[in-house]
């Protein structure tokens, strides 16, 4: 990532700290010009990730950012514990899987924690924390206390090696013009080369909407599972990409 990216992302991750950020503040804090940060700002405003405010700029309305674990847990608990039931339902006996750190993910790893039956690959400490019965191998990696994962060169040659039946992945975003999107730098794109099946859990808050990164294009993915709470248009749009499970 170039010195010019890396500012413009940290410029994104400041406001996601702080809610608005002034011009002048922000030259200060990374060192430059107020012209610099005027130029930054414009390409994050064309980008839609900002949007400007007299002498500053504030997040953009359309992008969704993971605060930190505890919060992203909470928020729609109700239709991710959904969407963790249906994914459970489809991984039969004797798989391997691939689940990431996500929190939609970890509501799979919760209906999956009596299954002796199954093998389960992950980065995810609060994942092996609640897969109590079944095997579980973990990943090598640096331990990240913010959302209680493995990150690393560790991370990415361990799922290199690995080909399992099914890969389940959140992402903080579905976009129709952008694909699947994520907001963490370091999430292993190598788990999406992991299994056979790709299969993507995302809840209808994030269906429409853009995040930092792109991941994968939407079509790339062998199936998505979000709730009934999904826009009809949009479920319409993911439906002409790929297959869709709406858990009911």
């Amino acid at each position: 990532m170039g010195h010019t990216t890396s500012r413009r992302v940290e410029i994104v991750l400041l406001l996601t700290q702080r809610g608005n950020l002034s011009i002048d503040e922000l030259a200060e804090r990374f060192d430059v010009s107020t012209m610099t940060i005027r130029r930054d700002l414009h390409k994050l405003k064309a980008a839609g990730k900002i949007i400007r405010t007299p002498g500053g700029a504030t997040l953009g309305r359309s992008v969704t950012f993971e605060r930190n674990f505890a919060e992203r847990l909470q928020r729609m608990a109700e239709a991710k514990s959904k969407i963790g039931r249906v994914a459970a339902s489809l991984v039969g006996k004797g798989e391997s899987i691939v689940l990431d750190s996500g929190t939609t993910t970890l509501s799979l790893a919760h209906h999956l924690r009596t299954r002796n039956d199954i093998v389960v690959i992950t980065f995810s400490l609060t994942v092996l924390d609640d897969l109590a019965a079944c095997r579980v191998e973990l990943t090598g990696g640096q331990y990240r206390r913010s959302s209680m994962d493995l990150v690393g060169q560790q991370v990415r040659e361990a799922l290199a090696r690995v080909h399992a039946n099914k890969a389940f992945f959140g992402a903080a975003a579905l976009s129709f013009n952008k694909g699947v999107m994520v907001n963490d730098q370091d999430f292993p794109i190598a788990l999406l080369d992991s299994a056979t099946e790709r299969i993507l859990l995302v809840d209808s808050s994030k269906i429409g909407t853009e995040a930092l990164y792109h991941l994968c294009p939407i079509e790339s993915c062998d199936l998505v599972i979000t709730d009934n709470n999904v826009d009809p248009g949009a479920l319409r749009k993911v439906k002409k990409l790929t297959k869709v499970i709406v858990a009911e």
